[in-house]
């Protein structure tokens, strides 16, 4: 059977080999899931996956090795569950992130996130985009994720009672990372689906296949952008065609527990435990991080410890380094055919190098220039490149080292680095001023 692994994408689907291995992302609304929704993707991961989950850095859940003949089962049980797949990848508005979990004003965030992803996913009217178009929503400005996104939301307060949100543009990473643009600042809540939309059909109509948004304002400039932004006549004509998800919102919390995933690498067993604990101590409810954890928001701040002692007791101690270090890591070559390195072994070499005060900052690790782990966003992160080759005609990978000191994007301070040579430069980090 010819497969269009092309057309896949829409439905979230990723080709990752030549023997038609598939991987399979999943949006979690806000970031958020119900402890119905883990069992569910657990069980699928048992079936279909090799037992294993992939949290990523935009708070999606990736099943890898599927076969093609697999999703007729996989998508009507994710339906059951009130989850899709649908527009996680290809050209279409992607999972709407919700980058501050369980951070300030987590509350306000999550609900226009769930708004955003009723409104855009799966939705055939921002489908057939030129590339993916990404948008997130952000509490305040303390992550700075709105800098790499096409629509960027961060929440600024209300005006009267009505939420507002300052929207920047056109930002993204990549092989030409380039951080967004202010492009109105405090819009109220009601006006920020309409002009999301604009912002989109704009994009949609003047870009060409392939190109992000961070390319046609490069083409047209900023003026000219606002102008046809301004001048899009159909804004808000398009109804939401997807029903309010199971588990709609993330109950009141008291207190949060934060439990390190390393690398993102979940194994089923070990992802229904977190969601027993849940239904134990979080009102069913658990969410994902945007550094690839997992948080329990507890409702009753004082079961803190009583939590504490059964995620001891089901293996999530918490104590060792890997678990401890902010070290966002995408699959690299263990999974993905864009991968040039094996950036989990790579991620445990630079855990193991680092002194006590170079645990104390965040990392990330992207296997190709892609980006998917956000290493502008890190203290310092690492991008694999293409090396030359050596005597057996393989490749062997090389690293440049970026350090992020400002609000901006982190700069390269390091290039085309072995692997020998980026530990003995890590081992030395923070202390040296690079």
């Amino acid at each position: 059977m010819d497969i269009d692994y092309q057309q896949l994408r829409l439905d979230g689907i990723y080709r990752q080999d030549q023997t038609g291995r598939l991987m399979l992302r999943i949006k979690a609304p806000a970031g958020v899931l119900s402890s119905l929704q883990v069992e569910q993707l657990c069980t699928l991961a048992e079936d279909f996956a090799q037992g294993s989950l992939h949290l990523t850095s935009r708070c999606s859940i990736e099943l890898h090795g599927l076969a093609h003949a697999d999703l007729k089962t996989i998508f009507p049980r994710l339906d059951a569950v009130g989850l899709t797949s649908r527009g996680a990848c290809g050209g279409a508005v992607r999972g709407i992130s919700c980058s501050t979990t369980l951070g300030a004003h987590f509350d306000v965030a999550q609900l226009l996130a769930r708004r955003l992803q009723r409104h855009f996913a799966g939705n055939p009217y921002f489908e057939g985009l030129p590339k993916k178009f990404k948008i997130s929503v952000d509490g305040d400005y303390s992550r700075s994720r709105h800098l790499i996104q096409d629509v960027g939301l961060v929440y600024v307060g209300d005006d009267d009672g009505v939420e507002c949100f300052d929207i920047w543009c056109a930002g993204g990473l990549g092989r030409a990372p380039q951080a967004g643009f202010l492009f109105e600042k405090a819009v109220a809540s009601n006006r920020v689906i309409p002009l999301t939309e604009s912002i989109v059909r704009v994009y949609a109509a003047h870009t060409p296949a392939g190109k992000r948004l961070k390319s046609l304002l490069n083409d047209i400039g900023e003026e000219r952008f606002r102008t046809l932004v301004s001048t899009d006549g159909a804004a808000h004509s398009v109804p939401s065609l997807r029903p309010t998800v199971v588990g709609a919102a993330l109950p009141s919390k008291h207190a949060i527990i934060e439990v390190g995933i390393f690398a993102g690498e979940i194994n089923a067993t070990r992802f229904s435990a977190l969601a027993q604990l849940a239904n134990s101590y979080c009102d069913g409810f658990l969410a994902l991080t945007a550094d690839q954890n997992i948080a329990l928001p507890l409702v009753q701040a004082d079961q803190r410890d009583a939590a504490q002692q059964a995620l001891a007791a089901a293996g999530f101690s918490g104590e060792t380094p890997a678990e401890q270090v902010t070290f966002r890591v995408c699959p690299g070559n263990h999974e993905c055919r864009m991968g040039l390195s094996a950036t989990r072994d790579v991620a445990a070499h630079v855990i193991h190098a680092l002194d006590a005060a170079g645990r104390q900052q965040s990392w990330a690790i992207s296997g190709c220039a892609n980006s998917c782990s956000q290493p502008q966003l890190a203290d310092f992160g690492i991008m694999t490149s293409n090396g030359e080759k050596n005597g057996a005609g393989t490749r062997t990978p090389r690293f440049d080292l970026y350090r992020r000191s400002s609000a901006g994007l982190g700069r390269v301070v390091a290039e085309n680095l072995d692997l020998n040579e980026l530990l003995r430069l890590v081992n030395t980090l923070p202390a040296v001023k690079l």
